[in-house]
């Protein structure tokens, strides 16, 4: 790492992130974006005010490839792009985000991957371990770039990162002391193409650790079992339909954690967070708390105090007996799956948005009875809509926009049901991120 010129590709928050960090570093920095019609200007302001990086929009030319020694990808761009293969082939590393921050960063890594879950498990996960230690940040895909907080880590500090697959496809060294894989469903076969290729870069959080690691599973995804048994890291399962020999298991109610005896960690009607799915969460969180050392009774406190994350399965609020419920996180129909299933009121329902080449019929079979209307808007309407003629569900309503149609579901509202935000689908083309689309469903909703 010395006397680099390195390239950092994206202008995002992750990719600024980078480009500060390299520079105290005393790096020679280039900030590259594709996108022309950005303000080059303003994205040296992000930087900071003395920054000496050169800011690079539209084509990349290969005379400043050829004089690279790195580049640093931002999560959001893809890695098979041509220019990218182009520098790959002319030798240039390519690191990620997480690689380079994993670089510089000490103390211990605790990361968690997944399709669904993952910034839940994150949240809480960070809440314990701050009951336990002083020195604890909590990055990576959950908001705050894990480089931007890198360089204040001690000996002592622990990192807890939600890491997606797109970070984990450009990792070389990176390495947690304690990771998890929730589970794996099919998501952004856009990006990566074939369920292998996603399945690959999510096992990547394991790669490096050895036996002096842990890796957290769960044992009712058949992908992750399997997996479980030709890994290095020490495995600790968890399951919420059977009781497990080792690990943590939900019993008549209970999350039990069994190693040489058992030990009921509380019952799911003491947890403030609704549904399975969730019950997996708070059993994935314990478990890498366990691993790491932390006390129950710290796990205890914390699990039964924490009221979840925003935009997943969000209470907004109650309005003329109509609960009100912004699932914006809900990107894949995997994820909106379990806010239907988490719903204990007849429910409208509210979908549509980006096409991540996701298909539908499972999500619409878990309807099964319970949801009254699907109110559909964005790039995939028309393809929701056929998929749940296609198995019966006739009640589907078009809307242009999210206000119209949180103001469909109200009229059609009865005192006694739910409205649930929860897309199945990315925000993209509609609105810049799920958490810009989840804060306007809580305004609109709030306005009413």
């Amino acid at each position: 790492m010395n006397n680099q010129k390195i390239l950092v590709f994206g202008s995002g928050i992750s990719g600024i992130g980078a480009a500060q960090l390299l520079e105290t570093q005393g790096k020679e920095v280039i900030l590259y974006d594709g996108n022309a019609s950005l303000d080059a200007e303003k994205i040296k302001r992000q930087i900071g005010e003395n920054t000496k990086a050169s800011v690079v929009l539209g084509d990349l030319h290969e005379d400043i490839m050829q004089t690279l020694d790195l580049v640093v990808m931002s999560p959001g761009v893809p890695t098979d792009l041509p220019v990218v293969n182009q520098m790959r082939q002319m030798g240039i590393p390519i690191w990620g985000e997480i690689e380079l921050a994993f670089t510089y960063g000490k103390g211990d890594v605790l990361a968690i991957t997944g399709t669904n879950g993952k910034t839940t498990t994150t949240a809480l996960l960070g809440e314990i371990m701050k009951n336990y230690k002083k020195s604890v940040y909590v990055v990576g895909n959950i908001g705050n770039p894990y480089t931007a907080v890198a360089l204040d880590m001690r000996e002592d500090s622990v990192a807890v990162a939600e890491v997606s697959s797109f970070q984990l496809e450009t990792i070389h060294a990176f390495r947690p002391h304690v990771s998890a894989i929730l589970n794996i469903t099919p998501d952004h076969l856009n990006r990566h193409h074939t369920m292998e290729a996603y399945i690959a870069a999510k096992e990547d959080i394991a790669r490096n650790q050895t036996e002096d690691d842990t890796c957290v599973l769960n044992y009712e995804d058949e992908v992750l079992r399997k997996f479980g048994e030709k890994i290095k890291a020490r495995v600790l399962y968890f399951s919420s339909r059977r009781k497990l020999n080792k690990g943590i298991y939900l019993e008549d109610g209970n999350l039990i954690y069994k190693d040489e005896e058992e030990i009921v960690l509380c019952n799911v009607e003491e947890l403030q967070l609704l549904g399975t799915h969730n019950y997996e969460n708070v059993m994935a969180a314990s478990a890498m708390a366990i691993a790491y050392g932390v006390p129950m009774d710290v796990i205890r406190r914390t699990i039964r105090a924490f009221t979840g994350v925003a935009h997943r399965i969000e209470f907004v609020c109650e309005k003329e007996g109509v609960a009100y419920y912004n699932d914006s996180k809900g990107t894949n129909p995997d994820a909106a799956i379990k806010a239907v299933q988490a719903m204990n009121r007849k429910t409208l329902l509210i979908g549509g948005g980006y096409d991540k080449d996701s298909e539908y019929d499972e999500w619409i079979e878990s309807f099964d009875g319970k949801v009254k209307y699907l109110v559909l808007l964005g790039q995939t309407r028309e393809k929701i809509a056929a998929a749940a003629r296609k198995l019966g569900f006739e009640n589907i309503i078009m809307v242009e926009t999210l206000e119209e149609a949180v103001l469909t579901c109200t009229k059609l509202a009865q005192p006694g049901d739910a409205v649930l935000l929860s897309p199945a689908c990315a925000s993209w083309g509609m609105f810049r991120n799920y958490e810009e689309r989840g804060d306007k469903f809580k305004e609109i909703v709030n306005a009413l």
